[in-house]
């Protein structure tokens, strides 16, 4: 009887909530921006009806708070500019970056490479493993670009991402050089002097130290971005090295730090 009482109740109301909605939609006024509901304050009533975002303004709106996270002068951005220009026409046949992530670029993407340069302000000589899409190793490129003798190694074993890589560095004139191989094959070989390491997205830290370790011992500095399991990665890392480590606060997210690695050596296994 209950069930019978409910749905005559729903019957009756239909009639009229369906005339409130039409009031809310026809009501002066009621036409809202972005992603806002129409509603009309008569009746209360919201429409579930929604106006999606326009995706040039919210990359506008996006680039504009990178920006104040991370000011750069007027030629840096030019280049940067460029480089998502090319970012997104690549991305639509290669995929260089999550694609959930593309309204997101410039806070997500750009401006936490671009806080690498405040973390160690005198290094010259990078090294990127695992570039990807360019992150960091583009934007720091791009950011060095008219720093005499500065130079950026981007490591990518993907031929498609590496063509992406060449392309971004030739047609802005970047000081970058790419290795299309593997991090092991590029570490194992790779004599010349460099001031930091680095890697975004790419393993635990654990896993971050084997491959950077050749490059460790050879005197450069290790600077990996990592979000909020940074302390339990490091205690798992601890586990295998010997780490003589700074926790760098982030400015793109509170919750994220930035692992300065000033040495690190593997401990001895045990029986």
């Amino acid at each position: 009887m209950c069930a019978d009482t409910a749905g005559v109740e729903r019957t009756r109301l239909l009639p009229r909530a369906e005339s409130a909605i039409r009031c809310a939609r026809l009501a002066p006024g009621s036409r809202g921006r972005g992603s806002q509901a129409r509603w009309s304050r008569s009746s209360q009533v919201m429409a579930p009806r929604f106006i999606p975002r326009d995706p040039e303004v919210a990359l506008a709106d996006d680039r504009a708070a990178a920006l104040a996270m991370t000011p750069v002068s007027r030629e840096i951005l030019a280049r940067l500019d460029r480089f998502i220009s090319l970012l997104l026409q690549w991305q639509k046949t290669i995929n260089l970056v999550a694609p959930a992530s593309i309204p997101m670029v410039w806070t997500r993407h750009v401006a936490d490479s671009l806080q690498l340069l405040d973390a160690v302000p005198d290094a010259q000589r990078w090294i990127d493993l695992g570039s990807g899409g360019g992150f960091p190793g583009l934007v720091l490129a791009c950011a060095l670009a008219d720093r005499p003798g500065a130079s950026v190694h981007l490591v990518e074993s993907s031929g498609k991402k590496a063509a992406f890589l060449r392309e971004v560095a030739r047609s802005l004139r970047l000081p970058v050089r790419i290795h299309a191989q593997r991090i092991e094959e590029f570490a194992a070989v790779h004599d010349e002097p460099a001031d930091v390491v680095t890697a975004r997205a790419l393993a635990p830290l654990v896993e971050l130290l084997a491959l950077a370790s050749p490059l460790l011992k050879r005197g450069a500095r290790g600077l990996f971005p990592k979000g909020q399991d940074v302390e339990a990665e490091l205690t798992a890392a601890s586990k295998c090295w010997t780490i003589d480590a700074k926790l760098l606060p982030s400015r793109t997210d509170p919750r994220s730090r930035l692992v300065l690695v000033g040495r690190a050596e593997r401990r001895a296994k045990t029986l």
